[in-house]
């Protein structure tokens, strides 16, 4: 029932935002007593801190699965961003930015989190793109990785970017490609424009 009850919070808070989501009304979606979700989880916050590690371990292990892959760091990074998407769905709701607003503890303990994957993996996907000749080899990669971090993670500021006139998918393609530009030698731009190109 714990993990029932997790899944579909997860569903209805990322459709409809962290704060907009009550008790009552995951209760009825469940078809269950609120009281039953109390003997689970102690209050709403609890549950929205559980629903956050779950949502960050789901995205984690997807990242590694694609890590596992061993495909060349451009397709690595749309790959990558074609998950979150999937996961995350298109955060019409901008559950991220009612999380920072609602649940500013929660949301702290996520981002450093966050920050701790996306080094690893950042890190990682940059040095092989050097070493395959796709990236180039005068990066400074922590200050890359920072920039990389920073872009995304401004990309869920709703003040700057409207979901109403920007949705998640255009908006992650694009900085993308702007992230990409940025650090590809020719080659790796070659590589690039073909996989937009095989993807519109």
């Amino acid at each position: 029932m714990k993990e029932s009850i997790l899944l579909k919070s997860c569903d209805m808070f990322l459709t409809l935002g962290f704060k907009s989501v009550t008790m009552d009304e995951i209760a009825s979606e469940m078809g269950i007593s609120k009281k039953t979700i109390y003997q689970h989880f102690s209050n709403k916050n609890s549950l929205v801190e559980a629903v956050s590690l779950y949502l960050f371990e789901t995205i984690s292990c997807g990242i590694d699965s694609i890590y596992e892959l061993d495909k060349n760091p451009i397709d690595e990074l749309f790959l990558i961003k074609d998950f979150i998407l999937k996961n995350l769905k298109d955060e019409s709701a901008s559950p991220i930015y009612q999380l920072q607003k609602y649940y500013p503890k929660i949301h702290k303990s996520l981002m450093a989190k966050q920050f701790e994957k996306m080094d690893d993996c950042v890190v990682g996907n940059i040095n092989k793109g050097i070493a395959q000749g796709l990236f180039r080899m005068d990066l400074k990669v922590d200050l890359i990785v920072r920039f990389y971090y920073a872009g995304m993670t401004s990309l869920k500021d709703v003040e700057i970017f409207d979901p109403t006139k920007f949705g998640s998918k255009m908006l992650q393609t694009v900085y993308l490609e702007y992230h990409l530009r940025a650090i590809c030698t020719e080659k790796g731009i070659q590589k690039l424009e073909e996989l937009l190109t095989n993807n519109l």
